[in-house]
Formats: C-alpha cells, structure tokens, sequence
C-alpha cells in the first residue's frame, strides 16, 4: 500500500509583496483568520498517522491551530537564504541585483552565502524519501510554501527551474503517494457526474 503525504502550506505571516526570505515570524492577522475559514476542511487531516511541519512559527502555530499537534521536522525547514536572511527578494535585488539574478538562472549558485536550489530540493526529497512506510499510512506536514514546492520537484523528478513555475498559497494542500524514489501527485476532489441525455 503506498505512502500518502499531504502537504499543508502555513497560513500567511505576511501580506505577499512583504514575504521575506527565511522568514520566523508569527502568523499575522491575516493568517489566523484565514486558518480558522479553512479549519473545517483542514481538520480532517489530523486523523493522519504522523503529523509533522517546518521549525518555523507560522508553520508551528498552524498545525496547532488545525489540532494537528506536529512534530517539528528540522529537514523541512525552508532553504537557508545565508546573508538574504530577513530581506524580500526586492530588497535584495536593490542591494546585489547580478547575485539574484545568478541564483535565479542558477539552482547550484549560492551567492547568498547559504544553500542552493538543488540542495534545497535534495534535502526536502531525502526528507521525503524517509518517511516510514512499512504498511502505507497517512502523512501530514505543515511547511512554508517553498518547501512544498521544493517536495513536488522532487516528487515529480522536474527540472530545478520549474521550482519557479510552482505557486502555492497558504493553507493549500497538497498530496503526493509512494515510496521512497518513487512519487506520484495526487488530485483529490469531486469527480464530475456523466450527464444524462
């Protein structure tokens, strides 16, 4: 029987033009209305077997609020943006506009001083990849957005770049099933009805 992981992105910390690079803080506002809209359906999830999320704030602080009561998983932290740290991505293209082009172009380059793309997505991929699976079993992980996008490329075997292409809002979910080196995404919802003549 195959894994199930369902990704949980944490609800917002910040408005999105003022998302900055390895970000700790607390959820906003914002982000504890929209987590308590979404709990409903959010909820459900807590029946999983295991249930985990990124060390940051806002992705402990969701998981608690859906009742998921997470294990802190250091491997699914965001990517370690070395000297960005705390700035927006504007920010830093205003301070080292050829860096950030580099590390966009790039997903080996580090100009930041911290981690790349590749690294990033490989370090997500080996979180994944090691998840218990003896008897198949439900998995939920509450993470930053970025990581959920890192565990997809992974999952798919896309290209680095395509990390760019993915666009994940808070509180999304979103599910891959397998086994390590081996994951398939998964849409769930409501399968259209065959009309009747």
């Amino acid at each position: 029987m195959p894994l199930r992981v369902t990704f949980v992105a944490a609800a917002r910390s910040a408005p999105l033009l003022a998302e900055r690079f390895d970000d700790d803080r607390p959820l906003d506002r914002s982000g504890w209305d929209e987590v308590q809209r979404a709990a409903g359906e959010l909820l459900p999830l807590a029946g999983a077997e295991l249930r985990y999320c990124s060390p940051t704030l806002r992705s402990r602080a969701t998981g608690d609020a859906l009742g998921y009561t997470p294990l802190v998983q250091p491997a699914l932290r965001d990517c370690d943006m070395g000297r960005w740290r705390g700035l927006t991505l504007g920010e830093a293209m205003a301070r080292e506009p050829a860096a950030v082009d580099a590390w966009l172009a790039d997903p080996r380059a580090t100009p930041h001083g911290g981690e790349s793309l590749l690294a990033f997505i490989s370090r997500v991929g080996g979180w994944l990849d090691t998840r218990p699976a003896q008897d198949g079993g439900r998995i939920v992980a509450v993470a930053e957005p970025g990581v959920v996008r890192a565990a997809l490329v992974y999952a798919l075997k896309a290209p680095p770049a395509s990390y760019w292409n993915i666009d994940v809002r808070p509180l999304s979910t979103t599910t891959v099933t397998g086994r390590a080196g081996r994951w398939n995404l998964r849409f769930d919802g409501v399968a259209a009805q065959p009309s009747r003549a």
